[in-house]
């Protein structure tokens, strides 16, 4: 079961959306804020659900993704430390579009939508980032059909990786966990042909699987 705690100024001040903002008014986000941990596998929202919260995620990795009645699932995409899900609530009324489940352990602050609402009203920052998040999620989705209707597995794949990955110490990484049966739910393929491709590129020495993360090699834009 999830346990609700309070949220801290502290804690809100690792959140970008946040930055800039007084003590003081971080202080009254913090008495309208909760804290919810969500254990492993379990749904931090359900599609079809009433839209009353806004989400950030304060440590953890969440999965966005949609399923039909078979139970065939597909990742929208993986969410993690310092994002925020769920703010369409606070534009319309409508039902949730997808579900977020736990990938590991995860803490999250909830906002009731009216209590981030005045938020917004209260910041011109925190709105203009709010708007700047959800046309960065548009052009996701518009690379994610691109890709899908013009792209083999390979450049898919090579896309993905590309899109995740991170410098780290010099080397660009893809640190987030991700299984090949996630890989495969993200770009419409199957795992075995995930994991022949994931191989393939790995002995052409496009990338490289360590403990760390995956590692990926300059080449690997040309796939």
């Amino acid at each position: 079961m999830s346990r609700i705690t309070a949220v801290s100024v502290v804690a809100l001040k690792t959140f970008p959306l946040f930055h800039g903002l007084s003590d003081e008014a971080l202080d009254a986000v913090a008495r309208v804020s909760m804290m919810r941990r969500v254990a492993r596998g379990q749904s931090a929202l359900t599609a079809g659900d009433r839209p009353d919260y806004v989400y950030l995620v304060l440590t953890g990795s969440l999965k966005v993704v949609v399923s039909d009645e078979d139970g065939r699932e597909v990742i929208l995409s993986i969410l993690g430390q310092g994002e925020l899900f769920g703010e369409m609530a606070m534009f319309d009324e409508q039902p949730r579009s997808a579900s977020v489940v736990a990938v590991m352990p995860s803490d999250l602050v909830l906002i009731s939508k009216q209590d981030f609402r005045r938020i917004m009203e209260g910041s011109f920052d925190v709105s203009w980032r709010i708007m700047c998040n959800l046309a960065e999620r548009l052009r996701y989705a518009d690379r994610k059909i691109e890709s899908l209707a013009l792209m083999d597995v390979y450049g898919r794949v090579a896309r993905l990786l590309i899109e995740m990955a991170e410098d780290v110490g010099g080397e660009t990484v893809l640190a987030r966990r991700l299984s090949k049966q996630d890989i495969a739910k993200m770009i419409g393929a199957s795992r075995e042909m995930v994991s022949r491709v994931m191989k393939d590129l790995g002995q052409r020495g496009l990338i490289e699987e360590r403990a760390d993360g995956i590692v990926l090699r300059e080449r690997l834009s040309e796939v």
